[in-house]
């Protein structure tokens, strides 16, 4: 369908995703940040059943908001579509920051692991810069229309910079393939029969993925 009107209608839900990402990566972030602070929130409760409850609470909220962060950054895996719209450049690069969060923390024990934690944190901060940056300093300045936002926004802006667009786009599909097969292998050697005679060591030494 190239109708005038179908064309209007997905350029406005694109962007309309491109915008709430924006909120998305920093309640991503936030969540993140305030694990200390939800940790000794636990503490505070007289009841056990509170206490786990509220950390449940808590960790299935911080990791929906970054699955869906990687769900609505799909779109920056298509290349007609950086390609025509003023999205950030990077966005792609984000996405797989998001994705490799998410891997780390199926394949590590995520908060007990103090260095799979700090390295979750930088990812994440790595991911929100590479998105935020470039949607403010160059998505949002196309409206400005100055010489110095042009210029910015001829950088940062797939729709005007497509010849770094277009490669990032491929760059971050790669990425997410690899990091996705880690992934696949990862669980199927999970799911695999222990060896004879290693039933019982063999399987307690397991990693067991924590949220």
């Amino acid at each position: 369908m190239d109708s005038p009107a179908f064309g209007a209608a997905e350029q406005f839900i694109e962007g309309t995703i491109a915008a709430a990402l924006v909120a998305l990566w920093l309640l991503a972030v936030a969540l993140h940040l305030a694990r200390p602070y939800m940790l000794e929130l636990t503490r505070k409760f007289t009841l056990r059943l509170g206490a786990d409850l509220w950390w449940t609470i808590y960790v299935g909220m911080r990791d929906i908001f970054l699955l869906q962060v990687f769900l609505g950054s799909f779109i920056f895996f298509y290349p007609d579509v950086v390609g025509k719209n003023d999205l950030p450049i990077t966005g792609g690069l984000a996405a797989a920051c998001a994705f490799a969060v998410l891997m780390l923390k199926v394949m590590t024990r995520a908060d007990s692991d103090a260095r799979s934690f700090q390295l979750q944190t930088f990812l994440l901060a790595t991911g929100a810069g590479l998105y935020l940056v470039p949607y403010f300093l160059g998505t949002q300045m196309t409206t400005v229309g100055s010489s110095i936002s042009n210029q910015f926004a001829s950088i940062l802006v797939s729709s005007q910079n497509p010849t770094w667009a277009i490669p990032l786009v491929y760059v971050s599909q790669a990425l997410v393939g690899v990091m996705g097969l880690v992934i696949v292998i990862y669980n199927l050697r999970l799911a695999s029969p222990a060896p004879r005679g290693k039933t019982g060591a063999g399987a307690d030494s397991q990693p067991v993925a924590q949220s």
